[in-house]
């Protein structure tokens, strides 16, 4: 990797913020310079001036998980993670895939409800950035785009091994009130979604939305009016956006 300055850095941040993505700096080792890691990350443009101000750094970082509506599937190859990608390569599905600096490969997929950081889980060299983590944005860094496909959800086949089975007790209780933050991630993330990849983010987005109606007052022509809005703002015909997130929000009454 080339010696990056700063300021090329920013500007590749505010290229992300433009999408929606929540960004912050980080150092030549992969480390946070901001005081308090992924927690200070912003998509505001004068934050993101700001933080690079105070605590410059010349890798670009994105928070995973709910916090931009990301994981990453990071493949190491010193780890032989490059021996499991050749064996399921041909079953995963197309999505953006960057290099990074150890010559592995950071695969981008839609957040999936729950997930969290592992190291190993599923095989060695196989890691997951999740809520809780971030993940270096290597190609701010002029590392080759792999593969410039939409980001892509989860195939399940690769999620159930990746998500602990829940706890029927504790799933219950959170079923009993929907979560505003929660909410507002969601219409953060249909909002923030680039052409050729807003009707599959609505999708999920609304199946996610689903499984919260008829908690605390969620109606369901209540979520079809936040999800349609949020994905006119991407800039999805208003009909079309409607029809996506009833058609999602349907899938999930009907998956109760």
């Amino acid at each position: 990797m080339k010696h990056i300055d700063p300021a090329l850095a920013l500007r590749a941040a505010l290229d992300l913020a433009s999408a929606g993505i929540r960004c912050f700096p980080c150092r030549a080792d992969k480390r946070p310079t901001t005081p308090h890691g992924f927690l200070d990350a912003t998509a505001d443009p004068a934050g993101l001036r700001e933080l690079w101000r105070l605590y410059p750094g010349v890798l670009v970082a994105l928070p995973t998980g709910a916090a931009n509506g990301i994981d990453v599937l990071d493949v190491d190859p010193r780890h032989d993670g490059d021996v499991f990608l050749a064996e399921v390569e041909s079953k995963l599905p197309p999505t953006l895939t960057l290099q990074t600096l150890s010559g592995g490969r950071h695969l981008y997929f839609i957040h999936a409800d729950g997930l969290r950081n592992s190291a190993g889980k599923i095989a060695r060299g196989i890691d997951v950035r999740a809520d809780g983590g971030y993940a270096i944005h290597w190609a701010s860094a002029g590392l080759p785009v792999l593969a410039n496909h939409p980001i892509a959800p989860w195939p399940d086949w690769l999620l159930a091994g990746l998500i602990s089975p829940p706890n029927p007790e504790r799933s219950a209780a959170l079923r009993r009130v929907p979560s505003e933050r929660t909410l507002a991630a969601l219409v953060r993330f249909v909002a923030s979604s680039a052409e050729g990849e807003r009707n599959n983010r609505l999708f999920w987005a609304a199946c996610r939305v689903g499984e919260m109606v008829g908690q605390a007052g969620l109606t369901f022509e209540f979520a079809v009016a936040i999800l349609t809005d949020a994905a006119e703002r991407a800039g999805l015909p208003r009909e079309e956006a409607a029809r996506t997130a009833r058609s999602g929000l349907e899938r999930a009454a009907h998956g109760r």
